[in-house]
């Protein structure tokens, strides 16, 4: 690594400046007053125009704001704003001036937010509030396909997507003394790492990427706890591709959300032909399985990655098959996929994302550039979904999960996947045997039976929270899970059934008490059951 890949430009053409501090603490400050933060939208636009708006529909919320713009000067001030940014509705700069006094359209302007045009202040940048834990935070990105005509730049820089707040809704949050955000973007990912680790670096191939993050970053200084006149004491931006500009060091935990949109590629097409904050790069998806393999590499002892992919299916094939492949031996894997789409649907969906639909002629080729390229490698599917590494502190791999979850879960679901960590590391240290459990409390049972039959058909086991698991529960384990109230150890407690149940010719005591040992240890691991005593 070289420092000549430490970014700390603050004036990047065609991005946000970040070297005014001034005009950034007088526009924050703005904001702050006017209220101009999630709840403060959410109230000016109700519930109907704001959910539309969370859909990329801007018509309820321009009705709304509409008729808000004639309000009292408070509220006319917001809409103004609310319209400027969100809505992209170029403003009279008298109504910018009132509604932001301290920064003012002269302000914007140098700041490389707004334009002064023939209809008025336009908005050359999205600029919106976010909220978490509490802080009002504001988050800069390039205009997207819903605010602006025709097809995105190819160096866009992404706003807050949904696949941004999957992943920090995914994240083990834990503290880290050096943490990684790889693939930057717009810096939201390391808006969430700053909460909860002593120093961040964020990494990103697009100069426009590192600027808009630069930006967001010391804008919200105060609420990330960030020095606006030593930044680098906790954050460090780095240019360049995956894990280049990181080479050689080690972090506590690694985020990503990468460019893992899988793109045909062109005969001598140039980087500057794809759009940089989807497309990796590489054919098929080897920009995913080239991370899982090297991301180990760039992890300390019991350092842990959490990152979002797409993989290809080959027709007949199950979906696991490819990121089995990829795993390393050495390293504890998670792969769980949330979705399963055909070629038609991948290609319509991205070729939709960049407003690529928008020219027919264009839209057929491309389109049929996708399936060509997915036939080409015999692609009957393309998932989606999360996955978490780690690398053992010592000994061998203690987790290796391929599971497919396409139900709704609770959100966020980092802190009930970090306990599943834990149950299996508990799993790994203890003696089940001699453990006294408990049934977690938000795990109900259910019977299912027949009219006039003796017993039930099904039983049921369904957990109310987390990943809401469903598990089909055996007579004798449905026997176990009723007797775990933490007095009698598992042990014990298989004991009992096997008096009860056994004794007759041919029963088999310790197939018997090993496959309940298992079918226990299987419960311990998905929270059904857990540790008396252990968090």
């Amino acid at each position: 690594m070289t420092e000549s890949t430490l970014f700390t430009a603050g004036n990047t053409p065609n991005a946000p400046r970040s070297d005014l501090p001034d005009l950034l603490q007088a526009l924050a400050t703005d904001l702050r007053e006017l209220d101009y933060t999630v709840d403060g939208v959410a109230e000016l636009l109700g519930t109907s125009a704001y959910s539309a708006l969370d859909r990329d529909q801007l018509i309820p919320a321009l009705i709304v704001t509409e008729e808000a713009s004639h309000g009292g000067p408070r509220t006319a001030a917001l809409a103004a704003v609310v319209r400027f940014w969100l809505l992209a509705v170029p403003q009279d700069a008298t109504a910018i001036d009132a509604a932001l006094p301290r920064t003012r359209t002269e302000g914007l302007v140098s700041l490389g937010l707004a334009e002064v045009a023939a209809a008025g202040v336009a908005a050359v940048a999205d600029l919106r509030p976010y909220g978490w834990d509490g802080a009002d935070l504001w988050v800069a990105s390039d205009l997207a396909a819903h605010q602006r005509p025709g097809v995105l730049r190819h160096d866009h820089v992404l706003g807050i997507g949904q696949a941004s707040t999957t992943l920090v809704q995914t994240t083990i949050r834990r503290h880290a003394a050096r943490a990684l955000d790889l693939g930057t973007g717009c810096g939201i990912q390391t808006f969430h790492l700053l909460h909860h680790s002593e120093h961040v670096t964020a990494t990103d191939i697009s100069e426009r990427a590192l600027a808009f993050t630069r930006f967001n970053i010391l804008l919200n200084a105060e609420a990330l706890r960030v020095d606006p006149s030593r930044p680098e004491d906790r954050v460090a931006l780095r240019l360049g591709s995956l894990l280049e500009p990181v080479a050689g060091q080690e972090f506590d935990l690694v985020v990503s959300n990468p460019p893992f949109v899988i793109t045909p590629r062109s005969e001598g097409e140039a980087a500057k032909d794809q759009f940089t904050y989807r497309d990796g790069g590489l054919p098929g998806d080897d920009i995913v399985a080239s991370l899982v393999k090297s991301l180990p590499k760039v992890l300390a002892p019991d350092g842990t990655a959490q990152l979002l992919g797409n993989w290809e299916i080959t027709a007949g094939q199950s979906w696991e098959e490819r990121p089995q492949s990829w795993a390393s031996p050495d390293t504890d894997a998670w792969f769980i996929q949330r979705e399963q789409v055909g070629p038609e649907q991948y290609a319509e969906t991205w070729l939709q994302d960049a407003s690529e639909n928008r020219d027919r002629g264009h839209y057929q080729e491309a389109y049929s550039a996708y399936l060509d390229d997915f036939a080409s490698r015999n692609v009957g599917g393309i998932g989606f979904g999360m996955i978490w590494l780690r690398r053992p502190a010592a000994g061998p791999r203690r987790i290796c999960r391929f599971e497919e979850i396409t139900y709704p879960i609770e959100q966020p679901v980092g802190p009930h996947l970090g306990a599943a960590v834990k149950r299996s590391d508990w799993l790994a240290a203890n003696d089940l045997s001699t453990a006294h459990l408990l049934v977690a409390e938000d795990v109900t049972e259910e019977r299912h039976q027949r009219p006039g039959a003796e017993h039930p058909g099904v039983i049921l086991l369904r957990q109310g929270a987390g990943l809401r698991r469903t598990n089909l529960l055996s007579t004798e384990l449905a026997g176990f899970v009723s007797a775990c109230d933490g007095d009698l150890s598992a042990g014990q407690i298989i004991g009992a059934l096997e008096a009860l149940l056994g004794g007759y010719e041919g029963f088999d005591r310790d197939a018997f008490r090993s496959g309940m040992l298992a079918e226990v240890a299987n419960l311990v691991r998905d929270g059904f059951l857990l540790p008396a005593g252990e968090d």
